[in-house]
Parts: C-alpha cells; sequence; structure tokens
C-alpha cells in the first residue's frame, strides 16, 4: 500500500473549501498534489472579490459550532479558529419584536430556556416547539424524503411566529432555499446537530476576516509546504490532458460548471441565488449587535462588518434563495435595502457607497429527493468532490470540507 501511495500523483481542479481539502488530507498521506484554479484567488464559492479597489467577500457565510470539520481542517492548515472567527451564543435578534438568545446551560437545557424566555412567541408556540423538536428526536431526525420543509412545519404545528422568525430563517440560511421547495432530511439533519446537540454546537461562528483568508489562503500555504502547489488563473477545459499526466482526478467545481468536463452528471439540478448588498455609512453608524435579522422585506440578515472586521460604518445586507429580488436592477436593490434599513435602525445617512455581489448559482437547490452523486464517478480514477455530493447535508461549507475528505479516502 505505502508503494501504492508513493506512485499517485493526483490533481485536483478546483480550489475552493473542497478542492482545498482533498488536497490536504491527500498531502497528510505524502501524496503530491497540484490545485487548478480557474479564478485569481481560491475559495471558490466561499471567497474575497475585488471591486471598484475595494476588497469584500463574495457572500456573508455564517458557520455554527457543529462543523466540526471544518474547524479541524482550519486548525490542521494553521488558520486558529479561536482567532479568525468570533464566536457567539446562539442569538436571533430581529428589529422587530422577536429575539432568542441560548444562555451558558448545557444541553438540551439552553434550548429549552432559550424557547421560554424569548419575546414574541406565545406560549402555545414555545411548548409547540419543544414538541416538535423531541418528536424529531425520537424519528431520529428522518423523515420521508419527498417531504419538504414546509409540509414537515405545517404537519407538526410550526406555523406563525416560530416559523416566520426561526424555523424558516433556519432554513434559508442553512438551505439557501425556500421552505416550501426545501428538502426537510436535509434541514432535520442541520437542527440534529446544532439546536439537538451541545450548545457548543449550536453557537454562531462570523468570520472575521474574508472568506480567503479563513481558510483557503492557509490551506494553499500549507499544500506549498508539504509538497503540494495550487496554480490560480489555471482553468481546465479538458480532463484527457490531466488524466494522462496525473494517477487520479478530484472535480471540485461547481456543479453548473461541469458541463464541459463531464457532461450529464449535473443536468438535472437547479440553482438558488446568494445577493450580498454592501453600504458604506459613516463610522458612527453601527448595529446592536453583529448580525441582526430584518423580516419585513426582502434583506434576511444584515450584518455589521465594523464589529467583525473593522471597518466601522460597512453593513452588509443578505438575501438568499429565489424571489422577487432577483428580477431588480442593482440600483433598485440598493433603494430597496436603505429602505428596509431605515425602518428598522431609523433614518439612516446617504451611504458613501454601496456595492451588489450577486452569486445567482451560489447552491444547487435543496429540494426533497434530490439525488447527490456521490464521489465516485463513471471514469476511472476521476472523483467528484463539493457540497452538492454530500448524501444528507445542504449545501455548506460544512459539507465542502466534508466531501473532499471523501474524495481523498477514494485514491488513499
Amino acid at each position: 500500500m505505502a508503494q501504492n501511495l508513493r506512485s499517485k500523483r493526483v490533481a485536483v481542479v478546483g480550489a475552493g473549501y473542497a478542492g482545498l481539502t482533498a488536497a490536504v488530507s491527500l498531502g497528510q498521506r505524502g501524496i503530491p498534489v497540484v490545485v487548478y484554479e480557474s479564478g485569481p484567488v481560491p475559495g471558490g464559492r466561499a471567497r474575497r472579490v475585488t471591486t471598484a479597489g475595494r476588497t469584500l467577500d463574495n457572500g456573508q457565510h455564517i458557520l455554527i459550532g457543529a462543523y466540526t470539520t471544518l474547524l479541524g481542517m482550519m486548525r490542521t492548515v494553521g488558520a486558529d479558529p479561536d482567532a479568525l472567527l468570533l464566536r457567539l451564543p446562539l442569538e436571533l435578534r430581529y428589529a422587530t419584536e422577536f429575539s432568542l438568545r441560548a444562555p451558558a446551560l448545557p444541553a438540551p437545557l439552553h434550548l429549552a430556556v432559550a424557547l421560554f424566555s424569548a419575546t414574541g412567541l406565545t406560549w402555545s408556540e414555545r411548548f409547540g416547539a419543544v414538541a416538535f423538536m423531541q418528536a424529531m428526536k425520537r424519528k431520529t431526525f428522518r423523515v420521508d424524503t419527498q417531504v419538504s420543509v414546509a409540509a414537515l412545519l405545517e404537519a407538526h404545528g410550526q406555523r406563525g411566529a416560530i416559523a416566520r422568525y426561526l424555523w424558516h430563517p433556519l432554513c434559508i440560511s442553512a438551505l439557501n432555499t425556500l421552505p416550501q421547495a426545501a428538502s426537510a432530511n436535509a434541514f432535520l439533519a442541520v437542527l440534529r446537530d446544532s439546536l439537538a446537540g451541545s450548545r457548543a454546537a449550536s453557537e454562531l461562528l462570523i468570520p472575521r476576516v474574508d472568506l480567503t483568508r479563513l481558510f483557503p489562503e492557509p490551506a494553499a500555504a500549507w499544500l506549498d509546504a508539504h509538497g503540494g502547489e495550487v496554480r490560480c488563473g489555471s482553468p481546465i477545459r479538458d480532463l484527457a490532458a490531466l488524466r494522462s499526466e496525473y494517477s487520479d482526478v478530484i472535480v471540485a467545481v461547481g456543479p453548473h460548471q461541469l458541463g464541459p468536463l463531464m457532461p450529464g452528471i449535473a443536468e438535472h439540478y437547479t440553482y438558488q441565488p446568494i445577493y450580498t448588498v454592501y453600504l458604506k455609512y459613516p463610522a458612527s453608524v453601527r448595529l446592536p449587535l453583529a448580525m441582526l435579522g430584518l423580516a419585513d422585506g426582502i434583506v434576511q440578515w444584515v450584518f455589521d462588518r465594523g464589529q467583525l472586521e473593522g471597518e466601522a460604518g460597512l453593513l452588509a445586507c443578505v438575501i438568499s434563495a429565489q424571489g422577487d429580488h432577483q428580477q431588480m436592477e442593482q440600483s433598485e436593490l440598493v433603494t430597496t435595502c436603505r429602505a428596509e434599513l431605515s425602518l428598522a435602525l431609523g433614518l439612516l445617512p446617504k451611504p458613501e457607497w454601496t456595492q451588489v455581489i450577486a452569486e445567482k448559482r451560489a447552491t444547487i437547490t435543496c429540494s426533497p429527493g434530490l439525488e447527490r452523486p456521490g464521489p465516485r464517478t463513471s471514469l476511472p480514477n476521476v472523483y467528484l468532490a463539493g457540497d452538492y455530493t454530500h448524501p444528507e447535508y445542504p449545501p455548506t461549507l460544512e459539507a465542502a470540507v466534508l466531501s473532499g475528505i471523501r474524495a481523498a479516502a477514494q485514491i488513499a
């Protein structure tokens, strides 16, 4: 086996979180890897972008404490999660009357106290939410594969404020898919590992640095120090040349990019967008906390980048999944976000500058019964990695990292 591993040389197509994880996993086994990335920086759908001379992220990602595989991989490559992530107790606060915060108590007491001390819920909704979680635990957080999140919640009486402020936002944040079109099982996998897990598992982890610095750049540096290489600005349009040069190939690009490389694999997927609208206000503009929910318009969450990365006055409005905003011009999106922020926070001054970043195919639609391809393909020694390949998890950074490890295991 050791001799077989020494004879291997692997190419990875795509330097996102999945591809880099696969490369690091192979590097840990002493297998040389070259990663090919078409873009100027590594990171894939979670990367740094430079536009109009400003450095921003292509989207605002929230991690949770349950993402233990991603956190472990960060530590492997020397990216300290404690320094790079703001760790907060589970807290969902809206500009309206709803707020929920988990206290420093052991699980599951922390969630029960959070629900019963939350504002904006009826007592019926509090007891109903506890009963819902208990019912899902009895079902081992699995239901029929064709059930949607909306149908699951309706069947268990989860409607009204508890659905509007808790379950629906969690679904859209984790699955990037509206509840009526989202897989109940993917949603339940997130609930199982977060709200139904330890107190630490449900904590919110918000990046303090740009998404390329969070993991991709440390991973690239680790590979360079361990005999590997990341080649940015190197698109791959034909697998034949790679297959003749390398013993194995891992294809870790987005499914919408598979067509020229591996036709037919991803033709049945549809996609969901994520829009991020950046508004730079005077430094005096500040949110009451780093992340605030909005529930009366198109914006779902707004992040205070000043509290996260130090640029005071910079707010990032996040709009996940499909909706009417997809038909808006950028100027209309900015105007709408400004109006919703002023309604929530009080009258705000005109922003110094604005920037809209639209990832129109940020993730696959995480729909009920959706078939995932897994790491193996019909081509010998060619494997897939990417958040869309994980059999259970929604398309998150944790799923991307897990998929990279699984693809590397096929080779090693």
